[in-house]
């Protein structure tokens, strides 16, 4: 979701010389509609000011990029992924063509194309454009620059998901220095860092490495922004999670819970991030023989368990990426 963020302000980085009353009324539209929740009328609005981009600017302008990369990102949101792709191709080809193959903002379309890809495991399409993101930063910036951190952080995040946890490893490591240095140690990024290095370490099972940066990430998240963000539920339910997993559930149980609690609050009921809090905690009740509590997080359709089945969930299952306790 951060991605987006970024992406809906790119629509006011052009210069005002450049940009029709009409097409900033839809840009702002469509974000209102956005921080709403309101996705779908959100399109309808990207949609248009693509369409009057065109119309206005013709089809190479960069304002088509801008008004691209928006509805490919709403798209991405609501993981309508074929709709996105050509979207992103679309913004990248154009900004490689007015200005360049190592301006800052082809880079950014090239982040944007390759966290598409990554999310459809498609990572070796990502890789390259993730690579060849970081390097024009680099680049263009120096190697200490906040998007230069969020490059090293993006390229770790592949490598996480493929396992390749020892060369994602120094690449969270080099994006938390550069935040903390540039942005200080309290900043959301840094947060956002600490809980990535946090989620690496728990998926080696390095317990011990992981808890002090979960708690960390936590506690700047509870400080710096509002008690019940999706950050902090996030931060929550990585820590319960883990807690879970090592069967500290004493530990875990009201971690789950307050994460529940924001994300029933903020998220729709089918939201993947509600069903696996609701799921992880189903499954805590059941391994502590709390059957009654574990009936209120029951998905749909979900069976309940026999009595052996009821012993063997005593073992928790390992979540993926982590090894089960021994």
């Amino acid at each position: 979701m951060k991605r987006l963020h970024v992406l809906l302000l790119l629509a006011f980085s052009l210069p005002a010389a450049a940009q029709s009353p009409e097409w900033r009324a839809l840009n702002d539209e469509m974000r209102s509609l956005y921080q709403k929740g309101q996705y779908e009328r959100a399109q309808v609005a990207a949609k248009q000011a693509l369409d009057l981009a065109v119309q206005q600017k013709g089809a190479d302008d960069l304002s088509v990029a801008v008004s691209a990369g928006n509805l490919a990102a709403l798209h991405d949101m609501e993981r309508q992924y074929a709709q996105a792709e050509p979207l992103f191709a679309r913004a990248l080809a154009i900004r490689e063509k007015a200005l360049g193959p190592d301006h800052p903002d082809v880079a950014s379309s090239l982040n944007n194309l390759a966290s598409l890809y990554r999310s459809q495991g498609r990572y070796a399409e990502a890789e390259p454009l993730y690579t060849r993101a970081l390097q024009i930063r680099v680049k263009v910036y120096g190697s200490g620059h906040p998007d230069v951190a969020t490059s090293l952080n993006n390229l770790a995040a592949l490598y996480r998901a493929q396992n390749r946890y020892a060369e994602a490893e120094p690449l969270y490591v080099k994006s938390l220095e550069i935040r903390e240095q540039v942005l200080g140690t309290e900043h959301r990024d840094v947060a956002m860092s600490l809980n990535n290095l946090a989620a690496l370490y728990d998926a080696q099972g390095k317990y011990f490495e992981a808890e002090p940066l979960y708690k960390r990430a936590l506690a700047i998240r509870e400080k710096t922004l509002d008690r019940e963000h999706l950050d902090v539920a996030a931060s929550l339910a990585s820590l319960g999670g883990m807690y879970q997993v090592q069967r500290a559930y004493d530990k875990a149980e009201p971690l789950l819970l307050r994460s529940m609690a924001i994300r029933e609050k903020l998220l729709p009921p089918d939201h993947p991030d509600l069903v696996a809090n609701r799921h992880a905690l189903w499954a805590l009740f059941m391994s502590v023989d709390k059957f009654a509590l574990a009936e209120q997080y029951q998905q749909p359709g979900q069976v309940t368990p026999t009595e052996e089945q009821r012993r063997r969930l005593s073992i928790p299952m390992p979540s993926p990426g982590r090894s089960a306790p021994k």
